[in-house]
């Protein structure tokens, strides 16, 4: 591991160089952990919003995406670069400098340091699942339903697609090319089924074609994907933990998350009115955002009940009140929630982005690397093929499809993470699997941005949070 920044900067007796300088609290008791977790999530914060705000600007000026700009300050201040940022999955509290910084102010020992990095980190990750439910609620604002059926039929055949496809294609390869494991490489395989709706949905609002054909077409499809991703990856789990499948366990994910969302959209018809009704007799300040947001939160929690992402909730949520008279004025409320979450969620992807697996200087990185290059190739065709599964529209940019669905982002992190957990991913396979997320995730901004210029923008641009 990289030796931290802060204490390679100063000499090994700096603390003895200033013995004038007091510490905060000499010996810091364990009831008093609690400031400086609040301490540690405020500084960690202030670095976050910098480097969000710095990216996404630099990223505008470059006529680039801005959430790649806010990726890329994650990966500036993540575990690859300052370790401003750090996760317990990524590093240890010995690589924070943030940890050092309270350690230093609060002369903590070891133990106390180890304590107090599990939990900011813990808050830190919390904050970023909340900023990506508010972005899924933004989205499905913003989302017409009435288009968004209209288009339902090719969601559901480019999702089957972009699921199957690179499945299949990374599965046999690695068997057939590789001499991988049948287990592990229908692990890997199931790894580049994945695709990140939060990425995908941010940049098309960001360039104003969400509401587009084929931003519709990619959101339905990128939602549809997410509960088939679950579906397969209890499948999976299921393979590594017992060598067999739990069929009651896929069955009931199927019915569960077929319920949900149909259940939600015919929601919104009885709902809307009722909503309107409670929010026009509140006389309080947020008398629309509040009761909105409410329903959003428990739509997440419901879904996260019955297993499925809590995205999937709150993208439901928005939906439906997508569909009452005042959406316009609740959308403009829900803005600077967002400005203030969910930058927290894109830089801590870019974060626990670990850009040493690329090093081909390490020698057990190097058949990694050989395994990512194919994986990359299968993870990008795979989805590319998605654009010419689109029947019936005609004219419609099928390269664009095809790129919207390439980023895998947290999404196929989650498989590598189960993967290795379980033991069933070789070093070598788990460093291709992360290569391959970090590289989709950052080549899908530009690459959508590309394959949609000169096309007409159907929204305003942009109308979602941290330019």
């Amino acid at each position: 591991m990289v030796s931290n920044v802060f204490s390679s900067v100063l000499p090994p007796n700096w603390v003895d160089v200033w013995p004038s300088i007091p510490y905060v609290l000499a010996e810091t008791p364990e009831a008093d952990y609690g400031s400086f977790v609040l301490a540690g999530v405020l500084l960690t914060l202030v670095v976050i919003y910098t480097m969000s705000k710095l990216g996404g600007e630099l990223s505008k000026r470059l006529d680039l995406p801005p959430v790649l700009g806010e990726l890329v300050g994650g990966v500036i201040i993540g575990i690859s670069a300052l370790h401003l940022l750090v996760f317990p999955e990524t590093g240890a509290a010995a690589d924070s400098v943030v940890m050092s910084v309270l350690q230093w102010l609060g002369n903590l020992d070891g133990e106390a340091v180890a304590h107090i990095f599990a939990s900011q980190s813990e808050v830190i990750e919390v904050l970023a699942e909340l900023g990506v439910i508010v972005l899924l609620f933004e989205i499905g604002l913003e989302s017409d339903l009435r288009e968004l059926t209209k288009v339902g039929y090719q969601a559901a055949v480019v999702a089957v697609v972009g699921v199957a496809a690179p499945f299949m294609l990374g599965t046999v390869g690695l068997v057939m090319l590789f001499h991988v494991p049948v287990i592990p490489a229908i692990f890997a395989g199931a790894a580049l089924t994945a695709t990140s709706i939060g990425i995908t949905s941010k940049v098309l609002s960001e360039l104003g074609h969400l509401k587009s054909t084929e931003g519709q077409i990619i959101v339905g499809a990128a939602v549809i994907d997410d509960v088939l991703g679950i579906i397969v990856l209890a499948v999976v789990a299921s393979l590594a933990k017992t060598g067999e499948v739990d069929l009651m366990n896929v069955v009931y994910l199927i019915i569960s998350a077929s319920a949900f969302l149909i259940g939600s959209i015919l929601l919104g018809k009885f709902f809307n009115q009722s909503f309107e009704a409670i929010a026009s007799k509140l006389q309080t300040r947020g008398a629309l955002l509040i009761p909105a947001f409410t329903f959003a939160l428990v739509m997440a929690f419901l879904a996260n009940v019955i297993h499925l992402e809590a995205i999937l909730g709150a993208f439901a949520a928005g939906l439906v009140l997508d569909e009452t008279d005042r959406r316009k004025e609740l959308d403009q409320q829900v803005m600077p929630i967002a400005d203030i979450l969910v930058p927290i969620f894109f830089v801590t992807v870019g974060a626990k982005a670990d850009l040493s697996v690329l090093n081909p200087a390490v020698a057990e990185n190097r058949a990694g690397l050989i395994i990512a290059s194919f994986l990359i190739a299968v993870a990008i065709v795979g989805k590319l093929v998605t654009g010419w599964a689109v029947f019936g529209k005609p004219g419609v940019n099928r390269l664009a499809i095809g790129i919207g669905m390439i980023p895998r982002g947290e999404v196929g992190l989650v498989f590598a993470g189960i993967g290795a957990a379980s033991g069933v991913l070789s070093k070598p396979l788990e460093a291709a699997i992360i290569v391959m997320v970090i590289l989709t995730t950052f080549l899908a901004p530009p690459l959508l941005q590309w394959a949609l210029k000169g096309q007409p923008a159907t929204t305003p641009e942009p109308t979602l949070s941290v330019k």
